[in-house]
């Protein structure tokens, strides 16, 4: 799962300078193009892990308040550090006569800040671009206590799993009909895109816990297959993409472990676990090496890609190490949360 979350990191690098990279082979470029898909596996992943991780803990309720400190401290730090990269960069670019405009409105900047630019307040898509998907799982982070007090998917039968893996996909894509792409207008689906996926990523949780170390369950990874033909003829991405990456996650899941597994070597799984600074920093980098090293936006040479991507990969790492990992580390008030609520058991995934 650290592996398949770091390659999904870098296809979305990829997909936002896609159009600047000189020679792009047309091939390559209707690849990056869907790129912004790689959010929804995202989405899905964090479902998954968060239900192995805190299920059993949420089941009391005074856990909820460690569980919320927790996913504070994961994703706020490095949220809070590169927007105040880009609040420097833009007053920086002010003070030099030339204003950064409308891709960076103060006005909206509180809002950004509290991870609350995707609840439809205003537009979300500015400032630090990716973050949006960040206020959306910020909302699913708040929802999923109720699921886990609502729904017990251990006590579930395997058919009743299921629909719960289906049913909020089919949510999504009947409040989505009519659109192409999932990408699709953020500012009205991004949080309905987040929720249903991240629902959904609890479902294939559960179906991995009944079927883990069965050789024989082969089917998803044959569902998933199956809904990429479908798609390469034509079916609707809002319908196909979100079930093809759920059977995706399960059979990845499931193959987990094997010898020679391909996202299981250790660069692999390395850029994995920095991913999250690779995805929250690489759309204020590529601001910041366009301003400095760019002429031409729309035909930058493939070195120059090449000395971004290094940049990309060096802040990561160090965002990694001196902003994510201290964050990660500190518990608040002396004594609170209870370590019970907050200790990692059971092999339980890091969340």
């Amino acid at each position: 799962m650290t592996g398949a979350r770091g390659l999904a990191a870098w296809l979305v690098v990829l997909f936002h300078i896609r159009g600047s990279i000189a020679g792009l082979p047309a091939g390559v470029m209707r690849v990056l193009d869907k790129g912004y898909l790689a959010v929804d596996f995202f989405f899905l992943l964090s479902g998954f892990v968060i239900w192995l991780a805190w299920h059993e803990r949420l089941r009391d309720r005074r856990a909820i308040p460690a569980f919320l400190l927790k996913r504070v401290l994961r994703v706020w730090p490095l949220h809070l550090a590169m927007l105040a990269a880009a609040v420097a960069m833009v007053a920086a670019q002010g003070a030099l006569g030339h204003p950064a405009g409308s891709d960076f409105p103060w006005r909206d900047l509180p809002l950004h800040l509290l991870l609350m630019q995707d609840w439809g307040l205003v537009p979300p898509t500015t400032w630090n671009v990716p973050a949006w998907s960040i206020s959306a799982e910020t909302m699913a982070y708040l929802l999923f206590p109720l699921l886990v007090l609502a729904v017990d998917w251990r006590r579930c039968a395997t058919p009743v799993v299921l629909v719960g893996v289906i049913a909020p996909l089919a949510i999504l894509a009947w409040a989505m009909r009519g659109e192409m792409i999932l990408g699709q207008d953020i500012a009205r689906f991004g949080v309905l895109r987040c929720v249903t996926e991240f629902a959904a990523g609890t479902a294939v949780a559960a179906l991995w816990l009944r079927w883990r170390g069965d050789v024989s369950a082969w089917w998803p990874a044959a569902g998933a297959t199956t809904g990429l033909l479908a798609l390469a003829v034509g079916a609707p991405e809002v319908v196909v993409v979100p079930a093809v990456f759920a059977a995706l996650l399960l059979a990845l899941a499931l193959g987990a472990g094997s010898v020679g597994h391909p996202l299981e070597g250790r660069t692999v799984h390395w850029l994995g676990t920095i991913s999250y600074a690779t995805y929250l920093s690489h759309y204020v980098l590529w601001h910041a090496f366009k301003l400095v090293a760019v002429r031409d936006v729309s035909d930058v040479p493939p070195p120059a890609i090449g000395v971004y991507l290094g940049l990309v990969l060096a802040a990561s790492a160090f965002l990694y190490t001196c902003v994510e990992l201290p964050a990660q580390r500190w518990r608040g008030l002396r004594g609170w949360p209870p370590r019970s609520f907050t200790a990692r058991g059971g092999g339980a995934p890091q969340a």
